[in-house]
């Protein structure tokens, strides 16, 4: 799997359509609104693609406008990143993919069979080679640095709801399915993250060789503080598949929010790498010009383009969690 900051050819995004997972988000009307502001944030740095159901075609080509194609295929809702293909490259120009299975997220709905096959019936339509891992696994459980090295956490890899492995068998699958050597595993994700058991897209991912952007908490008070201390001080003392100390910009958690009586899992680290651009969640917050400026120090070479992400995460993840990148196959792996 080459790294988020390799060259794409293309994002993929789906068109929100489940109903009941968007109320406290406000219903679908804001969801959809909200996708469209990514979308044509992304469009304006690399090509963007947007599947909707056959039902939704019509009105995801009149909001999205012209310049984002919409292709039917059956999806259940949006988050692409765990449901769709993870990408794959040899790096010399051969692109391949892997098809996690998906219990939708350790069986926390009842209905998912769409979004289940959603990247097989994708990579059939790019022609692109299919590994259907053995593997209950989602795209934004994982991040990697394409030399060898992926940042995971044990709330969900571990979780009895996914495989009931352990971590020597999880460690062998990406390997098989991801070309990974080394694992580092981080404790958890953020509270009230209890959609995904605690994504590791929400609290650290690489940001180059040897460089990692991690979400922290200065207040003890919060029950995210410790979670987020544990994280880091297991960063501070990993290396990477080349033996290299991790760099580490820390970035200063939101303040809690409540929404319908629920602890939205605000993040900054769940952002999307776009060619030349860095689209970043903000949440009208007193952190959000800080939180910019890191990711800034992080990719002195893109344009940091802030993004409201509040509807969102109030939907249950954040703009990461809704694209799926398309690499260059020609543009290497790190």
């Amino acid at each position: 799997m080459p790294a988020e900051w390799v060259r794409h050819t293309r994002c993929w995004m789906a068109w929100p359509s489940r109903g009941p997972s968007w109320a406290r988000a406000g219903g679908l009307g804001p969801a959809r609104a909200a996708h469209v502001e990514v979308a044509r944030a992304i469009a304006r740095f690399e090509p963007v693609s947007m599947i909707a159901r056959p039902a939704d075609m019509s009105e995801a080509t009149r909001l999205l406008g012209r310049g984002i194609p919409v292709v039917a295929l059956p999806v259940d809702d949006t988050w692409l990143r765990d449901t769709g293909p993870t990408f794959l490259s040899d790096g010399n120009g051969t692109l391949a993919a892997t098809d996690w299975q998906f219990n939708a997220w350790g069986g926390k709905l009842a209905e998912f069979a769409a979004d289940a096959s959603i990247a097989e019936r994708l990579l059939a339509r790019l022609g692109v080679r299919r590994y259907a891992a053995p593997m209950i696994n989602e795209g934004g459980a994982v991040h990697v640095d394409g030399q060898g090295t992926a940042i995971t956490t044990e709330s969900v890899m571990l979780n009895a709801n996914r495989n009931g492995a352990g971590r020597e068998e999880v460690e062998d699958w990406l390997g098989d399915y991801l070309g990974v050597d080394t694992v580092i595993w981080l404790a958890a994700g953020l509270e009230g993250d209890d959609d995904t058991d605690g994504h590791v897209d929400n609290v650290a991912c690489f940001a180059g060789p040897g460089l990692v952007v991690a979400q922290v908490c200065r207040d003890r008070a919060d029950p995210n503080h410790d979670r987020l201390a544990e994280n880091l001080a297991r960063l501070r003392a990993a290396t990477d598949n080349q033996g290299r100390p991790l760099e580490i910009i820390e970035i200063e958690q939101p303040a809690p929010r409540v929404v319908g009586g629920k602890r939205l899992p605000l993040s900054y680290i769940n952002f999307y790498l776009a060619n030349g651009a860095v689209i970043a969640p903000v949440f009208d917050d007193p952190q959000d010009q800080a939180a910019l400026a890191a990711l800034a120090r992080a990719f002195p070479a893109r344009e940091v383009v802030p993004i409201r992400g509040a509807t969102l995460c109030a939907g249950g993840g954040g703009i990461h969690c809704i694209t799926q990148q398309q690499p260059d196959p020609s543009a290497g792996l790190s």
